[in-house]
């Protein structure tokens, strides 16, 4: 007979990396999570995972059965919530992935309160600059600054984002302030990774146009965008969520364009076809709230 907790433990070994990790986020002991697995892999009938002492691997039976052991765990914790929200309660466990530097300024500070009001609910986020695959990956859903173009999410909006241009003053000093677009092709960028070189869009009367300019300095964080302008290496495109608290203390200068950079969103996402709970709603409700509209982080 195939036990849940077994799948429980399978899929937290996978999802952690190793059976320690597992152990850590089921709260359980190593020998009872390898003591669960060894159970399920009985009741199987073959080994779902490759065991050594520098890394664990799925067998190709583990690969196979490891989105519906997913599926199986999300529709138990879904199912034990659903019940407790019947009750008036928000419980169980929630996972979501958000950009780091969001996270840490703004995200953490708004989920402390509503994890306090609801005790019963077991939130683990993910901070990765990466563009987590929400599809596949177990997260709940995803917090995500900027166009959302995969189709087989919803999206949610939370809050406007005011892009700012900026730059020190050093910088400006020294190869001057750009005023047009064709000046911005002469400067050296500070560009996020994950968007590139062609990030620098700006809304025209004739609709939206983007401007390359040389890059100098490429990187997936936005706290490190924002130092290498201060350190004076170029222009950057930044989030006033990140940029406003430079430019309040004059270490960086909002760039005086004579067009507007395009304006974008915070939202909140999840897979397409998957109902969200209502701990996820609550959330989405709660957060929006918190940043406001328009978002307090957008007083430059």
């Amino acid at each position: 007979m195939i036990r849940i907790e077994g799948i429980a433990a399978f899929v937290a070994t996978v999802e952690n990396g190793s059976i320690s990790g597992a152990a850590r986020q089921l709260r359980l002991s190593k020998s009872v999570v390898s003591e669960r697995l060894a159970e399920l892999e009985r009741s199987l009938g073959g080994a779902l995972l490759h065991r050594s002492t520098r890394k664990l691997g799925l067998t190709e039976d583990g690969a196979a059965f490891l989105p519906r052991a997913q599926r199986i765990t999300r529709d138990v914790a879904e199912a034990a919530a659903a019940i407790a929200e019947r009750r008036g309660t928000l419980s169980g466990p929630l996972r979501l992935a958000a950009p780091v530097t969001f996270g840490r300024l703004h995200l953490g500070p708004a989920l402390y309160p509503f994890l306090k009001a609801h005790p019963d609910l077991a939130l683990t986020l993910d901070l990765d600059d990466r563009r987590i695959d929400v599809a596949s990956s177990g997260h709940d859903a995803i917090i995500r600054h900027g166009v959302i173009d995969d189709t087989r999410l919803v999206a949610w909006k939370l809050a406007k984002s005011r892009r700012l241009l900026t730059a020190s003053a050093a910088y400006l000093a020294e190869h001057g302030t750009p005023r047009t677009l064709d000046d911005l092709r002469r400067h050296r960028g500070i560009f996020y990774t994950n968007r590139g070189a062609a990030d620098w869009r700006f809304r025209t009367a004739a609709g939206p146009v983007s401007v390359q300019a040389r890059s100098m300095f490429g990187v997936n964080n936005g706290d490190m965008m924002r130092d290498a302008a201060i350190a004076g290496l170029g222009l950057a495109m930044l989030p006033a969520f990140i940029a406003a608290p430079a430019i309040k203390a004059g270490d960086l200068t909002a760039v005086p364009l004579d067009v507007a950079p395009d304006e974008e969103y915070l939202y909140m996402a999840h897979a397409q076809g998957r109902d969200p709970s209502a701990k996820l709603r609550a959330l989405r409700d709660c957060l929006k709230e918190a940043f406001g509209d328009p978002p307090y982080w957008d007083a430059v």
